[in-house]
């Protein structure tokens, strides 16, 4: 029986030392990697237009353009965010350690290199792209519209569903090309320190398209901040749907959603509110009603959203 050969991990080696070069690529080569090679920042450029990598072995100090400059330039293409890039270096200063890190590394490594360390780190930083690239891949055939900015609303990754959104409605091609603007910043600061609870807090429509709503979903890390992109943030329903069956501005929003099919996890996130509070608030709107479950009170809904379109 044949069984299809498993592909090979392509590692893109950039340093400008011809012993460390020859070092690592038979390292890797023995490894069952494909090894390519760079000895400049420029070249590892020119590599990375024509194939992605899976990881990147980046030498901190080299002339011309250093390793740290390479590590942020290769980070601006949005096809190379989620390669993890490993600094290779002398420098064992924390400061230099933190700027690998800043400009987009994942990890650093001091040289002389350890071939069996330099490997096992591999290895698990490979094991955490591949996770990472599936649970992106689930949220978006889950429909999850969701996306990643730093500090300053530049888009880090965005679900593929996210980034059609943004092209779309805002001309955004790749996720370079779309900044969140000057009043989304302040949104998103005050979002980080707003209460959970409060929907005018944590959701905000977008400047150049008030159909288009973020959402503020958490903090992935010191510069990361998780975002829900959504059309349609509010219920269509006319405003006097409420007061008609009786329900408080709140449930009325609840019931709405509902009928729209979205469970009581969605309408929480939708509306800013804990999932205890969406089935507290299902329970009085039941009550209210007259019915036992959440059938019944969707078809309620839908015949007043008839009776007033």
């Amino acid at each position: 029986m044949i069984t299809e050969a498993r592909k090979r991990d392509v590692a893109l080696v950039v340093d400008d030392s011809p012993e460390t070069l020859r070092l690592l690529t038979d390292a890797l080569d023995g490894a069952g990697m494909t090894v390519m090679v760079a000895m400049d920042g420029a070249a590892a450029m020119r590599i990375v237009d024509q194939i992605t990598p899976d990881i990147i072995l980046l030498d901190a100090v080299m002339p011309g353009m250093d390793g740290f400059e390479t590590c942020r330039r290769l980070k601006r293409d949005a096809g190379l965010s989620n390669v993890p890039v490993i600094f290779m270096t002398g420098l064992a200063e924390t400061e230099h350690i933190v700027r690998g890190l800043e400009a987009g590394g994942v990890d650093y490594v001091t040289k002389p290199i350890a071939i069996e360390e330099m490997l096992a780190r591999i290895r698990v930083h490979l094991a955490n792209a591949r996770m990472t690239q599936s649970a992106r891949a689930a949220l978006d055939v889950s429909g999850r519209f969701l996306l990643a900015v730093n500090g300053r609303g530049k888009i880090m990754w965005a679900t593929p569903q996210a980034q059609k959104l943004l092209s779309d409605n805002l001309g955004a091609a790749t996720d370079d090309e779309f900044e969140l603007p000057h009043s989304m910043l302040q949104w998103l600061e005050q979002a980080q320190k707003g209460k959970a609870g409060s929907k005018s807090q944590t959701m905000a429509p977008l400047p150049s398209n008030e159909q288009l709503q973020l959402q503020y979903m958490g903090k992935l890390g010191p510069n990361e901040f998780l975002l829900r992109l959504a059309k349609d943030s509010s219920p269509d329903l006319p405003a006097k749907f409420s007061s008609e069956l009786g329900l408080t501005t709140r449930e009325g929003e609840v019931l709405s959603w509902l009928s729209k099919g979205k469970t009581n996890r969605d309408i929480a996130q939708i509306l800013g509110l804990s999932p205890r509070t969406v089935d507290k608030h299902l329970e009085q709107i039941y009550a209210k009603l007259g019915v036992e479950n959440r059938t019944a009170a969707a078809a309620i809904a839908t015949n007043a959203s008839r009776r007033n379109s």
